[in-house]
């Protein structure tokens, strides 16, 4: 590299989502909103609610701040703690780095004090029984508990691919048992008016199903109409 980047480079102001919005996406599966969004927008099924959600709670929606480091290294995830605000996940990419924490339980501990939402990371995390003494909620590849460096080069408050998705800080982070879902800040009002679309219609298959039904009408339909042959 011709020049030196900065060690560590924040980005304190980007869009963030209203109060609003964020309220549009509590108590929603995380299912539900990737059907709002085309049947995509999960983050990599490696990437799980610590202990799989047995010992702690993994449930969240906040606001998207990424911490961009490179393999091995957490000086992005430490100089997210400047600028996070209450409510924000915080987004730690470490490019799926594995064998090496990502965060341990101070640091998740200093999180839970500063009041972020939650923690997500394509690398893995130590100390579980400290996360869970904390309760933040925590998403991960695993445990590990090699540690980390602080040298950089990092950025906060920029963006990321994260589990094979695009995160931008500023877009919405929602998390449960089932995984973490991104919607993009551009693309919010829409996916919550997509959101209602689907609740409505999950409503009406769910009623239907606990009164009996089990047919598959567009197999039916194929079949009437020779798309599709049943043969012995």
């Amino acid at each position: 590299m011709i020049e030196e980047p900065p060690m560590l480079t924040i980005k304190e102001t980007f869009p963030r989502p209203t109060a609003d919005q964020l309220a549009a996406f509590k108590g929603v599966e995380t299912g539900v909103i990737c059907d709002a969004m085309r049947g995509r927008g999960a983050l990599d099924s490696s990437i799980k609610p610590l202990g799989f959600g047995r010992d702690l709670h993994c449930e969240t929606v906040g606001v998207a701040l990424v911490a961009e480091n490179g393999p091995a290294e957490i000086l992005a995830t430490m100089g997210a703690l400047h600028i996070l605000q209450a409510g924000d996940v915080l987004i730690s990419a470490v490019h799926g780095h594995r064998n090496c924490s990502a965060a341990g339980d101070q640091f998740c501990g200093m999180l839970k004090n500063k009041g972020a939402a939650g923690f997500v990371t394509d690398g893995e995390v130590r100390d579980y029984p400290g996360i869970v003494e904390t309760g933040l909620p925590v998403w991960s590849r695993g445990l590990s508990p090699n540690s980390p460096y602080a040298h950089g080069p990092a950025r906060v408050g920029f963006g990321a691919v994260v589990g094979g998705c695009r995160i931008d800080s500023g877009d919405i982070i929602v998390g449960d048992r089932n995984g973490v879902v991104v919607v993009p800040h551009a693309e919010i009002d829409t996916v919550i008016a997509q959101v209602a679309h689907v609740q409505a219609l999950e409503a009406e298959l769910a009623a239907k199903v606990k009164n009996g039904f089990c047919q598959m009408e567009s197999i039916e339909q194929m079949i009437a109409d020779g798309r599709a042959v049943v043969v012995d």
